[in-house]
């Protein structure tokens, strides 16, 4: 049987040494470090969500900005909020929640927000330089980081590693990618239109799986022996629980689970890292900015 990852343990531990930091910091500047998030109307999801970012600030002593806006905020609206924002020296990341409304154009929006600010890593110049060799972007996006910080405090080395990333989004499935290059692992990316995913997966000594299809990996898919990294977070029905669904990855975690060396668990995996890598891109946007300015 695999070892399962257990994300929840390892989150409370970065979360710990996060919290010491802060204490120094507050210590030795007299000043702490500061995460606003922007939403824009009320889905139940983003809500809940940045709930999460504001209970997890307040316990690690990173003072939480809020901006709530209507959904009928206009885009300029949301712009001059995150210009105010960029200009506060209290602030040193910045968060824009999204989906955001129809009528309002993501793109335009995330590239406002100051770079030394974009803790979510998804600035055009973050991405760009973490695609460029000998470059380092100021912040790694969340859940990438998250992927790789798991693995390695799991003991599972990377250098020289076949890894397979199923799945090319901007906010996961390319930017893991790009760091697993990094971290001089052989990269392959899978997507809708591969050919037989299978074959190719079953070679990999590390798989991302961030498809948003679910339980589409199957256990024998999986290499024995093999890391399997599932960010896969998808509803399906279950009228035996009270909500009427349960969570599944993109891995069927049961067949896989006898047959790969490390997994983690859908829920309870990637998920509670992603918010601590947040906040830990906060923290270090935080000592840049203070130790520059000091």
């Amino acid at each position: 049987m695999a070892t399962v990852i257990d994300g929840k343990a390892v989150a409370n531990t970065i979360r710990s040494e996060i919290a010491d930091e802060v204490r120094l910091l507050s210590q030795k500047y007299g000043k702490v470090p500061g995460l606003a998030v922007v939403i824009v109307g009320n889905r139940k999801d983003s809500q809940s969500y940045v709930g999460m970012k504001r209970k997890a600030c307040a316990e690690l002593g990173i003072k939480s900005f809020d901006i709530d806006l209507p959904e009928q905020a206009s885009e300029a609206e949301v712009i001059k909020q995150v210009h105010e924002l960029n200009a506060n020296p209290d602030v040193h990341g910045i968060l824009v929640q999204l989906p955001l409304p129809k009528h309002i154009n993501e793109d335009k929006v995330l590239t406002e927000i100051s770079l030394e600010k974009d803790v979510d890593g998804f600035h055009p110049l973050n991405i760009g330089k973490l695609a460029m060799k000998g470059r380092d972007p100021l912040f790694l996006p969340c859940t990438p980081k998250a992927c790789i910080e798991l693995l390695s405090r799991s003991g599972v080395s990377i250098k020289g590693k076949k890894a397979v990333v199923v799945g090319r989004s901007n906010i996961v499935g390319l930017p893991a990618s790009l760091l697993l290059l990094k971290e001089d692992a052989t990269v392959t990316i899978v997507h809708s239109h591969t050919s037989q995913p299978e074959s190719i997966i079953r070679e990999a000594d590390i798989v991302i799986a961030a498809a948003g299809q679910p339980m589409m990996i199957k256990g024998s898919w999986i290499k024995p022996g093999a890391a399997v990294i599932d960010v896969g977070t998808n509803a399906v029905d279950d009228p035996t629980k009270k909500s009427g669904y349960r969570l599944v990855g993109d891995v069927d975690f049961e067949e896989a689970s006898k047959v790969a060396g490390y997994i983690t668990p859908v829920p309870g995996g990637v998920g509670p890292m992603t918010v601590t890598m947040l906040l830990k891109n906060t923290l270090e946007g935080a000592k840049r900015c203070i130790e520059q300015n000091s």
